[in-house]
Formats: C-alpha cells, structure tokens, sequence
C-alpha cells in the first residue's frame, strides 16, 4: 500500500516508523513531515490544510491510503473534501467526518454529545457575547477552583484552571470580549473542577465496532512536579499504573462503549482513534475531552508497546472489520522524555544545531523521535518548540524512565531544556 501520512511531529514520525515496518506497506509520504520523517519515508511540503495539494498528491502517488494525524484539517473537513472527489473512492481515510470532529473542535458539542448519552462529565454551562452577563452571574455563584474552557481549537492553551472569582471572571471578559484566543474562545464552557488524576485511553473505531490500544499519561507543565504553563506535553508513560482491570473496565462500560454507541446512533461517519482524556475521581473514571486523533506525545510510548501490524489495524478499521481484530501488547512499561526549545511554550529561538543524533544507539528498546526538527545545509536544525524525544522500554518503570532521560541528555542543542521527573508519582 501507498501510505500518505499529514502532520510533522512526533506523533507522525512514530506512526511512520510503525507503519514502516509492515509488511503492507510499499511507500510512505508524510507532509510536510520532519527531518525524522525523512528517514522512514519521503517529506512533501504542502500544508495540512491545502485540501487540493493533498487530494493531488493522493491522485499522482497512486495512495491507497490517508492517515490525518494532527486535528486541524479534521475539523476544517479533509475528510467529506476527499470522498466528494470520484477519481478518490477507492481511498482509504483514516479520520472522522467533520461533524464527527466537532466533539474535538467543539467543547460544547462535546459535552453536549456526552450529556445526550449519559457519559460521566464534570457539569457545565456554556456562555457567548449574548449571555455574558448571565455567565458573569454564574461565575460568581460557582464553587472554587473554576476552569473555563475555551470552545474550539486553541493549539492546548484554550483552558484556564481559575483559583479565585476575580480571575475567573477577567478571564471570562479576556476571552469573550477582548478573543483572548480567538475565534476559538467566542464561546466559553464554564465547568466544574474535579479533583483527580489524569490519563490517556485510545480506541480505533470504524464507528460501530473498537479495538482498544494502550493507555498512556502525558505530563503537559513546563516544570517538574507538573508546575508552570501547560505545552503541547513534556514526557509520557504507558500503561497507566493505576489503569487496572477493575478501573479500565469501567471506562469501558461507562466511556468507551457509550461513546462508541452514540456515534452510531447519531449517525456520525467515524474512521479512526479516539483520544479520550479521562480523569480518575475516587475509583470513577470521567471524560476531561475528547480528541479525534492520537496524542502526541502519548503516540511515542503507545506505537512502540503495540504488536500488531498497524497498517492492518487500519486496513480493518477503514473496512469496517475491526471485530475480527485482536490486540496484542507488550507486557513492559514504556517512557518518552521530550527535549524543548529554551523559552517554550512561550518565545524561543528556531534553526539551532542538533548534535548526537547520529550516534549509533547501543542500548536497546530505545528510539529516538523527532518533533520540531528540520535538515538544512546537510544539518539538522531545531524547528519547533518540542524538538526530540526519547522513547525507552523496560520491565520497571522507573528503569525505563532512568534510559530515556540519559538518552535525552546526550543529544545536545543550545538552551535545551527537559523534565527529570516524568513519571514521578508511581517512581
């Protein structure tokens, strides 16, 4: 199979490295991809939002299959553009419609999805220009902490955990009144806070029927001890240690199942993951958010601990055949420690020199993914505010994380910075 792969972080180098080592698949492009990327298969440079670059490159390199990895295009409707084309009806899409994607491209969608089919949420209320002075009066009347949620896509800063009601109502006034973030917060979900730990759950679904693949924990702060600003994610691990039979059964039955369920009764066209962001309160499991797409960097300790063949799990996802699919892990824990840009999340420097990365790695069950790079003039160069990462398996998990963060440490670029505590809390 011709694979077309659109995104350029880890997450894509990941699923191209996996994708690589099927025996199905002939050629991958990745677009516009990385210089990891580069190594598995062959970078085109359009962006993931040019519908017509994409449908052309699908049309030119004889594609038999399109896997969507980040949300952008998904929301934007990738998916109902490509199958309207005729010259496209054998191609095989990995991603949801675009109102499927909505329950990633609108939290209030979302809720309103969960709320329909009874699936456990923290309650909310939802709030615009027309209603901003009921929400002003809803914020008042609300139990501290208070998180506001920004309505669409606003690249993972679109949540602000408020500790008192002058925050929260300046915040509230920042977004709808002055776009704080944009088009995205011109709606702003007002939700109760629950007190938990989190996790990642991911399923693949052709819409009726699901296969569920490890579970991860992403750790989104800048700083240890999960202090500072919130980034697209420092580090993860998988499995979850606290995920055990008894919880992850009821995230079955109350979240996955439900969820799964709905789509299909309101006729939601769904090929592909689904990212549920859970959050554990006592022994329950409640639903943070939904993604319509795997996480990064959750992808980098998830792919490496899958077994199967994953351009077969796709192959019977996109041809609705997922019941006859049996997944297959490996028993060990797995880490990934992500080296940033000095600055991240906020101002930092592009085109810094990498060096390490052409070490041979000794050590094995270690793989090294890139995130925000890019070759030039025979260089590979920083071109993101997340440039590398580490992923690394082991029996402990404190084994595996101790690997990851000594390969991290021998690859060097200027400013480098990376969390030492991934995986604190159960090391």
């Amino acid at each position: 199979m011709n694979i077309l792969l659109l995104g350029s972080g880890g997450r894509e180098h990941a699923i191209a490295w996996k994708l690589k080592q099927s025996t199905r698949c002939s050629k991958i492009f990745i677009s516009p991809g990385n210089a990891g990327t580069a190594q598995v298969g062959v970078n085109k440079s359009f962006l993931i939002t040019d519908f017509e670059a994409i449908k052309n490159c699908c049309i030119d390199e004889n594609i038999d299959m399109l896997i969507v990895g980040p949300e952008e295009p998904l929301v934007k409707g990738i998916v109902d553009y490509l199958k309207k084309d005729k010259k496209l009806e054998n191609l095989l899409i990995i991603g949801p419609s675009k109102e499927a994607s909505q329950l990633e491209g609108s939290k209030a969608y979302a809720k309103e999805f969960m709320k329909r089919h009874k699936i456990p949420t923290a309650g909310y209320k939802e709030f615009d220009a027309k209603n901003f002075e009921e929400g002003l009066e809803y914020l008042h009347n609300q139990q501290l902490p208070i998180v506001l949620k920004a309505d669409g896509l606003a690249a993972g800063k679109g949540v602000i955990i408020c500790q008192n009601h002058i925050e929260a109502i300046s915040e509230f006034e920042l977004m709808i009144q002055r776009s704080k973030f944009g088009e995205a917060g011109k709606r702003v979900v007002v939700e109760e806070f629950l007190d938990g730990i989190e996790l990642s759950v991911f399923v693949l679904t052709d819409g009726r029927n699901y296969i569920l693949l490890p579970n991860a924990k992403d750790y989104k702060r800048i700083g240890e001890k999960d202090s500072g600003s919130n980034t697209g994610g420092m580090g993860a691990i998988s499995p979850v240690p606290f995920a055990d039979d008894a919880f992850m059964k009821k995230v079955i039955s109350k979240i996955i199942e439900p969820t799964v369920k709905g789509l299909d009764k309101d006729n939601l066209e769904y090929t592909g993951f689904i990212f549920f962001g859970l959050i554990k309160v006592g022994d329950e499991p409640f639903v943070i958010e939904y993604n319509c797409r795997l996480g990064d960097p959750e992808t980098e300790v998830i792919l490496p601990r899958l077994k199967n063949d994953l351009v077969e799990l796709l192959h019977a996802a996109a041809t609705k055949d997922l019941k006859n699919i049996t997944i297959e892990e490996d028993s060990r824990f797995a880490s990934t420690v992500v080296a940033v840009s000095g600055g991240y999340p906020d101002e930092y420097e592009k085109g810094i020199a990498i060096h390490g990365l052409h070490n041979k790695i000794t050590e094995p069950d270690l793989y090294i993914f890139h995130c925000g790079t890019i070759e030039s003039n025979g260089s590979i160069v920083t071109n993101g505010g997340r440039v590398i990462c580490a992923t690394a398996l082991a029996d402990k998990l404190v084994d595996a994380v101790q690997k990851s963060k000594q390969e991290i440490k021998r690859i060097e670029f200027d400013k480098k910075y990376y969390r030492r505590d991934i995986g604190y809390e159960f090391v």
